[in-house]
């Protein structure tokens, strides 16, 4: 597999990595067996940047993680977030003694000494971020982290940040159907040598190649209260995103494989993250680094999926809360 670089200074990975969200059972219940398998098969395809967090699965996906690579010592370079803070209410902190008691638990159960990339995965507003950034370089410094990574950020905040440590990387959402980040802070991290990670490139699987059918999700998958799965805005966004399923089967590409191709296309320091704990759906997803998308075939997406297609917004008002917006 290709490989694209974490940051400027950064290891260099492969150009598609593996969001490990739902080894936590956030999109139901778990099978280790089955996370391991897609686990191995990462190791097969050379997908070998792992995100997880302390929040997906209460740890359990980083629990899972550092029981298979026990196995496999130094196959992956792994990530880890921690600022989401679930109990007693959830709230989010960037203090320097959570950040530290949050680190020391990834690392027990990652079961290593080092995670080579660390997220605060919300920016706690109470805490200057240059404040936040400084006790991130302490464990930099310790060498307890590789580097420094910052989620769900504005651009202001990414320059903040840069003036105390450079940041290896920024994690946003990032797809056909979310381009937000097009307007300042894909441009940002190119400017700073920061990478671009580009959660749910898969638009939460709704760029698939049979359309997810919210009627049949669980009660407490995310999707089911979200605007864009939801009665008209999903009969309108299905009907738009079908003629890209028929480009995508005209060409002889999975559709899924075709999202994160472009995801890839729009720029050398994007690193896209799908999530899944299927082998046989990474193997698909895999497939989008031998897509070359050139400018003729981009052309034709936008007029399919123009900037700003999507009926209603990516998150609710609560599921918004603690996003930066900057537009």
């Amino acid at each position: 597999m290709m490989t694209r670089r974490l940051g400027s200074n950064g290891p260099e990975v492969g150009a598609l990595g593996l969001g490990c969200m739902s080894f936590g059972g956030m999109y139901g219940p778990t099978d280790k067996a089955e996370s391991f398998a897609t686990l191995k098969k990462a190791l097969d395809l050379g997908v070998s940047h792992l995100d997880t967090a302390i929040i997906y699965g209460a740890g359990l996906s980083e629990a899972l993680i550092g029981e298979f690579i026990r196995d496999n010592a130094n196959s992956f370079t792994i990530a880890s977030k921690c600022g989401i803070v679930p109990q007693p209410t959830r709230h989010f902190s960037n203090k320097r003694a959570y950040i530290r008691e949050a680190l020391e638990g990834s690392l027990k159960r990652l079961g290593v000494d080092h995670i080579p990339l660390y997220y605060l995965h919300r920016r706690d507003h109470e805490v200057p971020v240059e404040d936040a950034i400084g006790f991130m370089a302490e464990l930099v410094a310790e060498g307890k982290i590789g580097g420094i990574g910052l989620s769900e950020i504005s651009p202001a905040t990414l320059e903040r940040a840069s003036t105390v440590h450079p940041i290896m990387a920024v994690q946003n959402e990032y797809s056909l159907w979310t381009r937000l980040p097009d307007l300042g802070l894909v441009q940002a991290c190119a400017r700073l040598g920061t990478a671009f990670v580009a959660f749910s490139p898969v638009g939460r699987g709704v760029f698939a190649d049979q359309a997810p059918d919210p009627s049949a999700m669980a009660d407490d998958d995310f999707r089911k209260t979200n605007p864009r799965f939801m009665g008209d805005n999903y009969v309108r966004n299905n009907a738009r995103i079908e003629r890209f399923r028929a480009y995508a089967r005209d060409h002889g590409w999975n559709t899924s494989a075709l999202a994160v191709a472009w995801t890839l296309a729009q720029g050398d320091h994007i690193i896209p993250i799908p999530g899944t704990r299927s082998p046989g759906h990474l193997e698909e997803l895999a497939q989008a680094v031998d897509i070359r998308l050139g400018a003729s075939e981009l052309a034709e997406i936008e007029t399919l999926l123009p900037v700003g297609f999507a009926h209603g917004t990516r998150y609710t008002d609560a599921q918004l809360v603690g996003t930066e917006l900057y537009c």
